[in-house]
């Protein structure tokens, strides 16, 4: 079992989640319910709840997880390093990565056999009586707790995210901060020296998403709005999709009213904060080498890193039949690669996300199998697919498409996923071991190659 989280961490979030998905697969190990056995039993049985109890019970559940305001001070970032490097086992690795939190990067360094190290992590704060629709408010609301946590945390920028489209449900309980180590850890500096084997490379994924803020402090940014269904425009103009979204609710309201934004800023959840990278140079002069692959935004990686595992599956004599449709958090890499599946990971469960798979598919050779995850977030929002569209993509399979674990009767409100997604996972038939590695030379030169038409560079930096 791996070590359980520092106090202050929101486990179920995309770099918490991703990390621990990782180290069970470098371990040898599947990750089930995202590592969350109490809470995904409560969720297992949310289908029978009315659709209403059963938001409630998910965003309550959520909830649990944050910290009331007095307590922000009490987050430790440094003992979050140190659990992160504790999670990965004592070997010797030919790189490691760190940085942006990304589900395709994920599945290359599982391939990879190699440890990610993020840069971004998510606190709760308990917020209360505070209208999700209305942004002023949940900014002032929060700042004397944002105080507490950068007094403690002098090395971490904080990115206080409020985005009432996705979060809605659990804005009702809470609020998101999002923070970003500026230097390195003492504990990942070390786990670097330790485990990188002499002339290894150290890889950062850098996604370069900005997004507009508030600025609040040198340390502390208002983010509203989050990359999903919606966009900046709308987020911050308004427009007929918005202005519907009100009247749907009976709220005469048309648009959002945030704080002005008067500054850009690395996205609080998937974008890179450059100043780490000071810290990451003095080790080259150790004799590592450094290289960024970067990206423009979080969905970039998906389709070249589906396609660099379909050639290593095809040079390992694999007939390449199964494709595995990731969403979000809901993902495992060691089961995965026993499946001998090629990858496609969606940032989330809205129409950016369907268009990019289905993109994919018009330039893929068919696969007969095609098996997909979705991610609930439980509220109507703007950008939200029809589950009649995530059953056109499965049409596309030769043979079988499936959704792992989800009750479409309930879609999109449909919590029992996250108690059901990984048995119907297991349930597929495949290997329970994962192959030897990927050639770390391999890797690179397939992502040279493809630069022109993914978007994804590679770009050596030392020494």
């Amino acid at each position: 079992m791996l070590p359980a989280p520092p106090p202050g961490l929101a486990k179920f979030d995309s770099a918490a989640g991703m990390v621990q998905a990782l180290a069970n697969c470098l371990h040898g190990r599947s990750f089930p319910r995202l590592g969350q056995p109490r809470s995904m039993r409560l969720l297992g049985m949310a289908d029978y709840l009315p659709r209403r109890w059963r938001q409630d019970l998910f965003a309550r559940l959520g909830a649990e997880e944050g910290l009331r305001p007095e307590q922000a001070g009490t987050v430790d970032t440094d003992a979050v390093a140190r659990w992160v490097a504790g999670l990965y086992p004592r070997r010797h690795y030919p790189a490691i990565m760190i940085g942006s939190a990304n589900g395709a990067l994920l599945h290359l360094a599982a391939a990879l056999g190699i440890p990610w190290l993020p840069q971004t992590f998510l606190t709760l704060i308990q917020q209360k009586g505070i209208d999700p629709d209305e942004p002023m408010a949940a900014m002032k609301a929060a700042g004397p707790a944002a105080r507490r946590f950068l007094d403690a945390n002098p090395r971490v920028d904080l990115h206080h995210m409020h985005d009432p489209n996705q979060h809605r449900l659990m804005l009702g309980y809470i609020t998101y901060f999002r923070w970003k180590y500026r230097g390195l850890p003492s504990a990942y500096w070390n786990f670097i020296e330790e485990s990188l084997l002499p002339g290894g490379a150290i890889l950062i994924a850098d996604c370069t998403q900005h997004w507009p803020v508030t600025r609040l402090g040198e340390r502390h940014v208002f983010q509203f709005g989050a990359n999903g269904g919606v966009s900046i425009e709308e987020y911050f103009s308004g427009g007929s999709r918005v202005a519907g979204f009100f009247a749907a609710r009976g709220d005469t309201r048309r648009q959002w009213h945030p704080p002005k934004p008067d500054d850009f800023s690395p996205e609080a959840e998937w974008g890179f904060a450059p100043e780490i990278r000071q810290d990451l140079a003095a080790l080259t002069q150790r004799g590592f080498g450094m290289a960024a692959l970067e990206f423009d935004d979080p969905a970039v990686p998906s389709p070249v890193i589906a396609d660099l595992y379909h050639e290593w599956l095809r040079q390992r004599g694999s007939k390449v039949r199964r494709l595995l449709v990731d969403s979000f958090v809901l993902l495992d890499p060691y089961r995965t690669l026993g499946l001998e599946a090629v990858p496609f990971w969606m940032v989330f469960n809205m129409t950016p996300s369907l268009e990019a798979v289905s993109a994919y598919l018009d330039h893929s050779p068919a696969f007969d199998d095609i098996h997909m995850t979705l991610f609930a977030h439980g509220a109507d929002a703007i950008g939200l697919p029809p589950i009649e569209a995530w059953r056109k993509i499965l049409e596309r399979a030769v043979g079988a498409g499936t959704l792992l674990g989800v009750n479409e009767r309930t879609y999109p409100a449909h919590f029992s996923t996250y108690a059901r997604y990984h048995a119907a996972l297991a349930a597929i038939p495949g290997e329970d071991a994962a192959p030897e590695p990927l050639d770390l030379r391999m890797a690179i030169a397939f992502i040279k190659s493809h630069r022109q038409q993914s978007g994804l560079r590679l770009r050596w930096l030392g020494p």
